[in-house]
């Protein structure tokens, strides 16, 4: 991965210098971008801590619909995996309208979702109110509150994602005791009501996104842009003629030539002259049309350069390649060794098209394109990322049975419902403890990142096994302290291990595939466990094949360090046999 980027570094050097010029924004590691801690932190806080309190409607919803536990638990699923499933969508409209409108605007679809519920005849009507609007407006929601704090910091990244993610644990700490006094007193209607008008404050949450300006560009003297110019004109392709597609036609051989001699002679005796000496080109009626076209740009850009411009189009998070890296990326060897030039090599500039286009079609068409570049399909033939990708999807059809049943868990086995929701509380707050510590220890360059992946999950498959022999209170504060502990993994580490699996250039594209997966495991998993329910009449066996699903996930990924291996023996031989 490191010669990767230092390669990549390497090839910036040798651009042009009008290329070398384009603006890459230097995030300021601090300022403002801790008000964007802040807006991710409450909307981590408000958005997962209703998602993560789901648990604490079951009681209700069961009586209110009179359904079975499967079809809640789809309910819930649904919600969940829907807005873990639209990440590669909101990341394409990020890449389009920027952090801070995705935002409001995914924050209102999910209180739309939320209110139109509370008339559902049935609950097919829910999974549809609840389950698919709410998801997708709390997934547009929640993807550009992590970006948004990546692309504010670079040596304090560890920090700021830290601090942001643990909004999610002290939602579900918070959330879970609240949902269940409201709903004593308003009932699910009234407390979906309440929690809607708690929603809206990641409007103003939010609108602290706010774009980082590129760098003006550097002025530079009159004489080394028409001597610049002279270079490029030599290459094969001119910036002008990438950037406006009318200077594609050449101007006549002679004409140019004598133009340029003109321009060098002149340069000598002044600017003004120089320019005069341009003018003149200009009329002459040796150049031909698109060759007028191409000086008066020309002449545009001295103007413009002159003026030390910023950039008309704000920075975007998602032109980053390491934007779902949430650690310190004074852990990347290439970011240590030059900041500046890694920037270079990490960050894409959008291209101006070569022909007018429909308005809506090219919309259409650069959501679509932007979608397409979250998920790169051809990362499935690597049998590291295959391996890593079923391991996500195991993971997560386990992952949130605790979050979904544990509560009507705690009451079939006699336990109040307050206590059922002091428990979702509990795994709340060692979630947040886990994600805190297992952040730290990965930072450390001895730590073997995968194999401590690798062991909580299956730490955590353990867990949900054995807590089959959890059937009071205290024993079951045990269960949720230990499995929200280990879990926290799940969460902080998942980027991380992608970056050591595959480089760093391919986390954007290979993120976007587990996000899909994670998705589909969290829609599938909760319903199955509640039928098991519906059919055995007993969680034991619900929370076994939680458990089994995440121990598989874990004990699983043991293998790719040999694949590795064997993959490198592969490559050093091929390239010794030729």
């Amino acid at each position: 991965m490191v010669n990767e980027m230092m390669n990549h570094a390497e090839n910036s050097r040798s651009q042009p210098a009008d290329e070398e010029d384009l603006p890459v924004t230097k995030p300021p590691d601090g300022g403002w971008g801790w008000m964007v801690v802040f807006g991710s932190f409450m909307i981590h806080l408000i958005a997962d801590g209703m998602a993560y309190s789901f648990g604490v409607y079951v009681e209700s919803f069961l009586e209110e619909f009179r359904s079975t536990r499967s079809q809640v638990g789809f309910l819930g699923s649904l919600m969940l995996g829907i807005t873990w499933c639209s990440g590669p969508i909101a990341g394409a409209l990020t890449k389009k309208h920027g952090c801070r409108r995705v935002t409001i605007v995914g924050t209102g679809i999910a209180a739309i979702g939320f209110v139109i519920s509370i008339i559902a005849p049935n609950i097919y009507f829910m999974f549809f109110s609840f389950g698919f609007v709410a998801g997708i407006g709390l997934g547009f929601a929640y993807l550009p509150a992590i970006v948004a704090v990546s692309f504010y910091f670079e040596d304090r990244r560890s920090l700021a994602t830290g601090l942001a993610v643990c909004g999610s644990g002290v939602g579900t700490i918070i959330f879970a005791p609240l949902t269940e006094i409201l709903l004593e007193e308003f009932g699910w209607k009234g407390t979906v009501l309440i929690e809607v008008a708690i929603l809206l404050n990641c409007i103003p949450c939010g609108a602290v996104f706010r774009p980082l300006e590129p760098p003006r560009r550097k002025a530079r003297p009159l004489a080394d842009q028409a001597e610049g110019e002279d270079i490029q004109e030599k290459g094969k392709t001119t910036t002008n003629e990438r950037r406006y597609p009318l200077l594609e036609t050449k101007m006549p051989a002679e004409p140019m030539q004598k133009g340029l001699e003109t321009v060098k002679k002149d340069l000598k005796i002044s600017n003004q002259a120089a320019l005069s000496a341009s003018r003149n080109l200009e009329t002459s009626d040796n150049v031909s049309k698109s060759s007028v076209d191409k000086e008066s740009i020309s002449s545009k850009r001295n103007i413009n350069a002159n003026a030390e411009p910023s950039s008309d189009k704000e920075a975007n998070p998602m032109d980053r390649l390491d934007v779902f890296y949430t650690r310190s990326l004074l852990n990347i060897p290439a970011y240590e060794a030059d900041p500046d030039q890694y920037r270079k090599s990490v960050t894409s500039i959008p291209q101006y098209t070569e022909a007018p286009v429909d308005a809506d079609e090219d919309n259409s068409c650069r959501i679509c394109s932007n979608v397409s570049k979250t998920m790169d399909c051809n990362l499935m033939a690597d049998p590291c990322f295959l391996l890593f990708a079923i391991s996500n999807l195991l993971t997560s059809v386990g992952f949130t049975v605790p979050y979904i049943f544990l509560p009507n868990r705690a009451t079939v086995n006699k336990m109040t419902q307050k206590e059922g929701a002091y428990l979702i509380s509990i795994i709340g707050f060692s979630n947040t403890v886990g994600r805190v510590a297992f952040g730290f220890l990965a930072d450390f360059k001895w730590v073997n990142r995968l194999f401590l992946y690798n062991t909580s999950l299956v730490i955590c498959g353990g867990l949900s096994l054995l807590s089959a022999v959890c059937n009071n209170f205290p024993s079951m504060v045990v269960y949720a302290a230990s499995y929200g502990l280990f879990i926290g993994v799940y969460i902080c580490l998942t980027p991380v291990v992608l970056v050591d699996l595959l480089g760093l250039e391919k986390l954007s594209m290979a993120f976007g595939i587990v996000l899909l997966f994670q998705g589909i495991g969290t829609i599938v998993g909760p319903p199955i466990a509640g039928a098991v329910y519906d059919i055995t009449q007993q969680y034991d066996n619900s929370f076994y094949l939680a458990g089994v699903c995440v121990l598989i996930s874990g004990a699983m990924l043991y293998g790719i360090p040999s694949i590795q291996r064997r993959r490198g023996k592969t490559i050093q031989s091929t390239e010794t046999t030729a």
